[in-house]
């Protein structure tokens, strides 16, 4: 079965850090480029960061750059998103997805509040 699993997501007050967790099943991980999205309440859903199928190429929305950071562990099927220094504006639910195959997950909910 095809199927993509976040975590990692939940409360963190405003300056604080999470890690995201995308486990993968069911395709060959290693030939798909994974991405991160996003997706606040009133607003449509945006691409946060990218990595390619090795790892070397990643890239970044402006808006998290320099404070997200994306990585991927073959090994493990899992691709991670690293979020430092968050705002309330990144409040949202966050997805992964995998390109080409284009599966997605059922997403994890990022809140940050004082």
């Amino acid at each position: 079965q095809v199927q993509l699993v976040e975590s990692g997501g939940g409360l963190v007050q405003p300056g604080g850090s999470l890690r995201l967790s995308c486990a993968a099943s069911g395709f060959t991980f290693n030939t798909n480029t994974m991405r991160w999205y996003r997706q606040a309440p009133g607003k449509e859903r945006e691409l946060v960061a990218a990595i390619g199928s090795a790892g070397y190429s990643t890239n970044y929305a402006d808006s998290v750059k320099g404070r997200f950071t994306i990585s991927r562990d073959n090994a493990k099927n899992t691709v991670y998103l690293q979020m430092n220094s968050l705002k309330p504006e990144d409040t949202a639910v966050y997805y992964c997805n995998a390109f080409p195959i284009n599966t997605w997950g059922q997403g994890t909910q990022v809140t940050v509040s004082s």
